[in-house]
């Protein structure tokens, strides 16, 4: 029987199981759905949509770097505990290696050729699912480049190398000294970790966050009762200290704790001969945003028992 491409998604959409390993199962069962299913359940496969349903929370995140490029990804799983398991880092490790080369697109790195398989990325996320046990989401993925200088990485609570639970890429633009760079970059990769700032100047900076914190101040100062003029000057004031906070080159350099970050660029700039432009940053802290969902010891122990 003909193994046609609708055939091959309706037992994908079935299973959960990968593209690759779909065809393989229906040209083992001579195009058979309902053996296909039997033959991925006996291979493990097919237990992948079962998990698919189960929020995926925890994980590692991963950076990579490879001169002048770099790219951070987050692969999710349900527990803490598979982000200790040496097969998972490896995963982790060589897909943020492929997300270089895709430079941080996710749909590219999801269509990339996995490495000593016939899979890529995606079905592979999908064969690890089944390996491991664990619904597993290659949640997102970024890169940075420069034409001329370094993209610095760091990594907070690491597990291995270039693996934790936050990553962070900075790209600087300069023909200074490499190791000069790395230096740098380094250190304000972890000024970054520790801050999360929201853009890294403030013609970067979400004009609705602005506007949002104007008003917020707004209603703030007229509750003074101070004049038009006066509450104008207050509301400048106070958006330079907003500025402050969210904004990279504005902060107080964790590291010194005196200079702002612009100011350490800047010297630094002196120092090396050369002007040092920093293009960008990325920070993944993983689970950021996910909705974790809440469940009593009891439930989970009984859900456990159940399966």
């Amino acid at each position: 029987m003909a193994i046609t491409a609708a055939l091959v998604k309706e037992l994908r959409e079935t299973t959960g199981a990968g593209m690759m390993d779909c065809k393989k199962a229906l040209s083992e069962t001579d195009g058979n759905l309902e053996a296909a299913v039997d033959w991925l359940r006996t291979k493990g496969l097919a237990a992948a949509a079962k998990k698919a349903g189960r929020v995926a929370a925890e994980g590692l995140v991963a950076v990579a770097v490879d001169g002048t490029k770099g790219a951070v990804v987050e692969l999710n799983s349900e527990t803490d505990f598979v982000s200790r398991n040496e097969d998972f880092q490896k995963f982790v490790g060589e897909i943020a290696n492929q997300a270089v080369a895709a430079n941080g697109d996710i749909d590219a790195l999801k269509a990339a050729a996995y490495p000593g398989t016939s899979r890529n990325v995606e079905e592979q996320v999908t064969h690890m699912i089944a390996t491991i046990g664990e619904n597993m989401s290659l949640r997102r993925s970024a890169g940075l480049a420069v034409d001329k200088g370094v993209v610095a990485s760091y990594v907070h609570s690491a597990v291995a190398t270039d693996l934790g639970k936050i990553g962070v890429l900075v790209a600087l633009e300069s023909e200074a000294d490499a190791g000069v760079l790395e230096g740098l970059g380094k250190q304000i990769a972890m000024h970054i970790a520790a801050t999360n700032p929201a853009s890294a100047t403030v013609d970067d900076l979400d004009p609705e966050l602005v506007e949002r914190e104007k008003a917020v101040l707004t209603e703030q100062a007229k509750e003074s009762g101070r004049p038009a003029e006066i509450i104008e000057k207050m509301i400048e004031g106070r958006i330079r200290k907003y500025y402050e906070q969210v904004v990279l080159v504005e902060q107080t350099f964790v590291i010194d704790g005196e200079n702002k970050v612009k100011t350490v660029i800047e010297n630094a700039a002196k120092e090396a001969g050369k002007p040092i432009t920093l293009k960008g940053f990325v920070r993944f802290e993983l689970g950021e945003g996910i909705e974790r969902e809440e469940k009593d010891f009891a439930a989970e122990v009984a859900e456990q028992l159940n399966k």
